[in-house]
């Protein structure tokens, strides 16, 4: 099938443009383009305190929301009987995935009602798809022409009016996500056919978009995708992350994931995701991120999604808590429709978030991995850490309440000056310590109109030893 638009006159000013982004680097004083000096970079420290993120996935796949995000590989790469038998029953015969673009009208969308809700969720940093594999951009980019959210479709620049709500009227961070291939695009055919040995689609169509939003919106996460066909040379990577660390406008403060090249995911980069939902269940040596989503099934919009493949509030809290007991961060994503309402269920589970997030942040913003992540001696127990001058508070995150008045743990080595409170509830709670380590908490019977929150209960244990 035929892509979208490209206009091949922009071809010589898209090279002459990579060009001299690159010449930049003969001259760099800070970073330089290898991975040795990328990976030394330490990590901003906002990012490991924000622990949880919002991801919105948003585009024309948004206009079938059938099937995923991946919705025109699916019909024109692989031919997946599915979405053909979708399309042969729902569309005439020349109809193309470029047609609708016209049809993603986003007429419900507003940036202040979006910021507004995700300040809601307790996040401290979103990532917006401002292009996904497709190619349409979700800002009037100069090199997508045709192809973007001001040209055709919302005749707006999606980005720049999330970017100004989120900065207005949320403390979030703003970051954007950026796919570095696109399926159907002839330049990267080409470079693809060619074994990669030549890179026509990078120098006149990723490197100088990744420029642009750098240089336009100033995003504090670049979360890179789309790069697993070819290696981190093919995509100029390293000399792009030279740049976005010593020169650009978000030097200081920007992070970046590991998806820069098939050589690089999991091993180079800022944090690591290694693979979609990845939860490994016990801590990681590198800091490292879990980019998950509220429907179990797609990142885009489904509208035959039933409320059984939407994660509950219980699912999500426990995903969260066993990712941050582990080092990791949750990049807990929503897909709105085409019309840019998001759907009362994501509201639902942002809002619950949020709710829960109130009364318990304590134990989860700013706080690190303990010696021990889950308890030994009763079921679904998680852990975090923080560690002050006057000694380290443990978190003890409880997935089931206990059905006894004892709440056994094995793991914390209590001292005399130890003290176990319930966060959001007022009173302290007795306890015994256990042999050879360990307490049992008293759990006295607590009216449901006093219970601090209906999920996931957080004790705190002070003045911990170990």
């Amino acid at each position: 099938m035929a892509s979208p638009t490209y206009a091949g006159k922009g071809l010589a000013f898209c090279l002459l443009f990579s060009a001299c982004f690159l010449f930049l680097f003969q001259d760099v004083n800070g970073y330089e383009p290898n991975w040795k000096s990328l990976d030394s970079r330490p990590l901003p420290g906002w990012y490991d305190d924000a622990k949880l993120g919002i991801f919105v996935h948003w585009g024309v796949f948004s206009v079938p929301s059938f099937s995923s995000e991946w919705f025109w590989y699916r019909w024109k790469g692989i031919k997946a009987p599915p979405v053909v038998e979708f399309m042969e029953k729902n569309y005439k015969p020349d109809f193309t995935y470029a047609d609708f673009g016209k049809e993603f009208t986003a007429e419900f969308f507003d940036g202040n009602k979006w910021a507004d809700m995700f300040g809601k969720s307790g996040a401290k940093y979103v990532v917006f798809v401002s292009k996904h594999h497709e190619g349409y951009t979700n800002w009037p980019s100069k090199y997508s022409f045709s192809w973007n959210s001001m040209a055709l479709g919302p005749k707006k620049d999606i980005v720049g009016e999330l970017m100004n709500a989120t900065r207005s009227r949320t403390d979030l961070r703003f970051g954007l996500y950026h796919s570095m291939y696109e399926w159907f695009h002839p330049l990267y055919l080409k470079d693809k056919a060619s074994g990669y040995k030549t890179q026509d689609f990078v120098n006149a169509k990723t490197l100088p978009e990744l420029y642009e939003i750098v240089e336009t919106y100033k995003p504090e996460v670049v979360w890179s995708d789309g790069d697993w066909e070819a290696p981190d040379v093919y995509w100029k990577s390293k000399e792009f992350l030279a740049w976005l660390y010593t020169n650009s406008p978000v030097k200081d403060t920007v992070v970046v994931n590991d998806r820069w090249g098939s050589n690089a995911n999991c091993t180079h980069g800022g944090f690591y995701t290694c693979g979609d939902r990845f939860n490994p269940g016990v801590i990681q040596k590198h800091k490292w991120e879990n980019a998950m989503t509220i429907d179990k099934r797609s990142w885009g919009y489904r509208r035959d999604a039933p409320l059984s493949d939407y994660l509950s509030i219980e699912e999500l809290l426990q995903t969260f808590i066993i990712t941050i007991s582990c080092g990791g961060n949750m990049l807990m994503n929503v897909g709105p429709p085409k019309h840019g309402q998001i759907a009362p269920i994501y509201e639902e589970r942002l809002t619950q978030m949020g709710s829960w997030l109130e009364v318990n942040g304590e134990g989860v913003y700013a706080s690190r991995p303990w010696t021990y992540q889950n308890e030994t001696v009763t079921k679904g127990v998680w852990y975090t850490k923080k560690t002050e001058t006057s000694g380290t508070s443990v978190y003890a995150f409880v997935f089931y309440w206990p059905d006894t008045e004892i709440l056994s743990l094995d793991l914390p080595q209590v001292s005399s000056a130890t003290k176990v409170s319930l966060l959001g509830y007022p009173a302290l709670f007795n306890f015994h310590t256990r042999s050879p380590r360990g307490l049992d908490i008293s759990v006295p019977p607590i009216a449901v109109s006093k219970m601090p929150c209906q999920w996931v209960w957080v004790f705190k244990i002070t003045a911990v030893e170990n």
